[in-house]
């Protein structure tokens, strides 16, 4: 009776196995970076990390915050993050441009959110109307979506003023311009003054670039690729909870990593990402979050090339895979629209 029973035992403990991989098995630990610190636009990975997801597809995830003292990219180069998330396209490319190890496995934000705020009232109510205004952008926004707008609008870089990401000279200014991030700057100028500034989504005027972007090594991809597609996967999972489902689980875990974030910026963060359609919108309707094409690479590398930031003959497809997206992971989750 006891060689039955330990052979029952031994059967259902295959089939576990079998029907149940991430049961059978300890977590695999990844350690992922952020570009900031917690907030709504990485409240897909707090939602996939709060509520389970992660652990659900057999992961065991750190979440490492990112800020204005952390090289996220050095701690990737040096193998002490699994994982990064990329601001932008430029970056992606310029691993390729560098001779990086690093590809772009997913784009989260099909909408750079990146912005130029005004006051009202001045005029400033559109990108062509700054045209030959003082703008306050950092030296990253220079090298990047500046390009866009000079090659677009006219601009030129004798607008530039120095942005030390503190909002006092745009308060103390009414004819003040600067740059900011959609689901936070407008958010306190209004806590400040009152009132809605004037907020332009550079995405809106026609720049392509993806944001947020998934970037790991290419030795992870080619050694581990079950592992990529399973953060990638539980990731794009998060991101549809955290959007379409009740986004408690998230919100609290981000506040207690970060204790400066409110419970109203959050709601003020999520709720521009989905007005704006930065996660979720254009090809991710049928590719589902986080999808990449080949076209829209093609067609930000050529505008920022004929910019001048990229020599024309640069292997531009070097820079992202297709790999691990575009795969419709978690459109279930998506509310059907009218």
């Amino acid at each position: 009776m006891a060689s039955i029973r330990r052979f029952a035992l031994a059967g259902l403990a295959i089939a576990v196995a079998l029907l149940a991989p991430g049961l059978a098995r300890a977590e695999d630990h990844v350690t992922f970076g952020l570009d900031w610190k917690a907030e709504a636009e990485y409240g897909g990975y707090y939602q996939a990390l709060a509520s389970g997801i992660y652990r659900r597809h057999g992961l065991d995830v750190t979440i490492r915050q990112g800020g204005p003292q952390v090289n996220q990219t050095q701690l990737l180069l040096a193998g002490r993050l699994d994982f990064t998330i990329s601001s932008n396209s430029f970056l992606a490319l310029n691993f390729v441009q560098q001779k990086l190890p690093f590809v772009a496995i997913a784009a989260m934000f099909q909408k750079d959110p990146s912005v130029l705020i005004a006051h009202r009232g001045q005029g400033h109510d559109s990108f062509a109307a700054l045209r030959g205004q003082p703008i306050m952008i950092g030296a990253d926004t220079r090298a990047g979506w500046w390009n866009f707008l000079r090659a677009k609008f006219g601009y030129s870089d004798s607008q530039i003023r120095p942005y030390t990401f503190n909002l006092a000279p745009f308060l103390h200014d009414k004819a003040a311009v600067q740059e900011g991030y959609l689901g936070s700057e407008p958010f306190s100028i209004e806590e400040a003054t009152g009132e809605k500034p004037v907020v332009l989504l550079v995405a809106d005027a026609g720049f392509a670039g993806y944001a947020s972007l998934i970037t790991t090594s290419r030795k992870l991809t080619e050694d581990k690729p079950e592992l990529v597609q399973r953060f990638l996967d539980a990731s794009i999972e998060g991101w549809y909870a955290y959007l379409y489902n009740d986004p408690t689980p998230g919100n609290a875990l981000m506040k207690k990593e970060n204790p400066e974030m409110t419970q109203p910026l959050l709601d003020y963060g999520r709720r521009v990402l989905k007005q704006h359609g930065i996660v979720d919108s254009g090809d991710t309707e049928k590719l589902g979050i986080g999808a990449m094409t080949a076209a829209r690479w093609l067609e930000f590398f050529q505008s920022m090339q004929q910019a001048g930031l990229y020599p024309k003959d640069m292997d531009w497809r070097s820079a992202y895979t297709l790999r691990f997206v575009d795969k419709g992971v978690g459109l279930q989750m998506r509310p059907k629209t009218p």
